[in-house]
């Protein structure tokens, strides 16, 4: 129904809208769906794809009530608008943005008692019973009289049995007629033999790992509570919906029967891509599967693990390529060079007898610790950490080595690429420090910032001249507005902008830009 041809009838009725007083056309329509609300909608054809489709099959108005992004009232022309926008010909609403409309109209709505606002759930009752042999046993008894009821809790748990035999036709639990039969109370009756959906186990193993000896019931509430909630959860795509809505049911149920205290089950959710091959998610049944033995045969492991840390963002689907490995593989090899080239320090930087170009080298150093320490941590961007890294290192390779204090600067830089490096290629950053440092590498350690090194002597600006570039400088970092300014006009090119022209104000953005607004 939802795909078919859009058909419908006017009714000849009219509706009075509550809020305008405008008189309304009703139709019967086969697009409504009679299952999202009360199955009657306001249709707002220019704005909804469906309705634009029923309008101008039948040639009803199209009323634009949104502005695009520019201010103007959306094009409709082509296709429905479907952008949260500003209001427009909306009357006492016009100007107002999509959360502000909402509540306001709906308040609106309420205030005259003609509506209400209401949450709709697309939920419905699931059926956890599987007929198969691989799941947990469903803790029921059939009674002979037909009546279901479940077994005793000094009976639990009840268990799969081991020594069975996979035909592909019957589960073997049910064709086990030894396992099925059970005695209660000198009652005979039978085990149920479905077992329970696999996100019914699933959903909760979080919480039994916190105490995996605990033999007494489901939790031990004093080790659960001193770990969970879950601090970081990576879980893959496929699993980001009914996995982790699933997961929330049964934690809050854990919860409500005493044996959690948090009412969430996990703190921060990372979900991870696909894999793709030839722009295809790789399967078995299309034949794009990649094995990585080969390569890793050839690479070594730390370059497939570089490759896929670095191709993509870990949110995002990660388009396989086999160049893509060499290229990590190349990166490997320089910097594998460098250390043989550098070394590790094994003498401190002189802070007080850096050059201008050293003072440079160890900014960037410091400024990539930031960044990678944050894209780790905070922004959890793994291929923008790598990219990073990679960068400093072709500054760390370019620069020169005459003197002590050069070397000193460069293994500085290489100390910490080492150190970041680690969580993604171990085996090389651990071989290459035991290497040249002799010491065994110490897992866990991480380079800290010298906020120091991160000032700068000069600021490069951005100069504007009514809002477009027209022009950068170098400035003293201790410049202030005034002079930043004043060094602005001084450039030729702006010059060239104000010819003719009356300066009516000057923004000077601390250590970023000056924008001159002049007519």
């Amino acid at each position: 129904m939802v795909k078919a041809e859009k058909m419908g009838m006017d009714t000849g009725l009219r509706a009075r809208h509550p809020l305008t007083g405008e008189a309304v056309p009703v139709w019967v329509a086969n697009y409504v769906l009679m299952d999202y609300g009360s199955g009657a909608v306001m249709a707002v054809p220019a704005h909804d794809e469906r309705d634009w489709e029923f309008a101008k099959k039948y040639d009803l108005p199209l009323k634009v009530v949104i502005c695009d992004a520019e201010g103007a009232p959306a094009d409709i022309h082509a296709s429905a608008y479907t952008e949260r926008g500003v209001l427009t010909a909306s009357d006492q609403f016009d100007g107002c943005s999509f959360d502000t409309a909402f509540e306001q109209i709906a308040k609106a709505l309420t205030d005259i008692e003609m509506g209400r606002v209401t949450t709709q759930f697309r939920l419905r009752d699931w059926g956890v019973s599987r007929q198969r042999y691989w799941g947990t046993p469903i803790p029921m008894l059939n009674l002979a009289d037909g009546q279901d009821i479940p077994i005793p809790m000094n009976r639990l748990p009840s268990l799969l049995p081991e020594d069975v035999v996979m035909d592909g036709v019957i589960s073997p639990i049910k064709a086990d007629t030894a396992w099925r039969k059970f005695t209660l109370e000198d009652q005979a009756c039978e085990r149920e033999t479905d077992t329970f959906d696999t996100f019914v186990q699933s959903s909760w193993y979080y919480a039994r790992f916190t105490c995996p000896d605990y033999t007494e019931g489901m939790l031990d509430s004093e080790q659960a509570n001193y770990w969970l909630p879950v601090d970081q959860y990576v879980g893959g795509i496929e699993h980001a919906i009914l996995h982790l809505l699933y997961a929330r049911f049964f934690h809050k149920l854990m919860r409500d029967a005493g044996l959690v205290s948090s009412d969430e089950p996990f703190k921060r959710l990372l979900t991870q891509g696909m894999v793709l091959k030839d722009g295809a998610k790789m399967s078995k049944s299309r034949g794009n599967t990649v094995d990585p033995q080969p390569l890793i045969d050839t690479y070594g492991a730390d370059t497939v693990r570089l490759f896929s840390m670095f191709a993509a963002p870990p949110d995002q689907s990660l388009e396989w390529s086999d160049s893509g490995v060499e290229g990590a593989h190349r990166f490997i090899k320089r910097l594998w060079r460098l250390a043989h080239d550098v070394g590790l320090p094994d003498t401190t930087v002189d802070l007080g007898a850096l050059t201008s170009a050293q003072k440079n080298l160890r900014r960037k150093v410091h400024e990539t610790i930031a960044k990678v320490t944050d894209d780790y941590g905070r922004r959890q961007t793994f291929n923008t950490a790598v990219a990073a890294m990679m960068e400093l290192c072709n500054e760390l390779g370019r620069h020169h080595r005459d003197t002590e204090q050069d070397r000193a600067v460069v293994g500085e830089g290489l100390h910490a690429v080492l150190r970041m490096l680690w969580p993604i290629t171990p085996h090389l950053c651990e071989y290459l420090w035991r290497q040249l440092s002799g010491d065994a590498f110490e897992e866990g350690a991480w380079p800290n910032v010298d906020d120091s090194a991160l000032d700068r002597d000069e600021l490069e600006i951005v100069i504007q001249v009514n809002g477009k570039v027209r022009g950068k400088m170098s400035v003293p970092a201790t410049a202030d507005s005034t002079e930043i300014e004043a060094l602005a006009k001084d450039q030729e090119n702006v010059q060239r902008f104000l010819v003719d022209k009356t300066i009516k104000k000057v923004v000077v953005v601390p250590k970023k830009l000056v924008n001159i607004v002049a007519q």
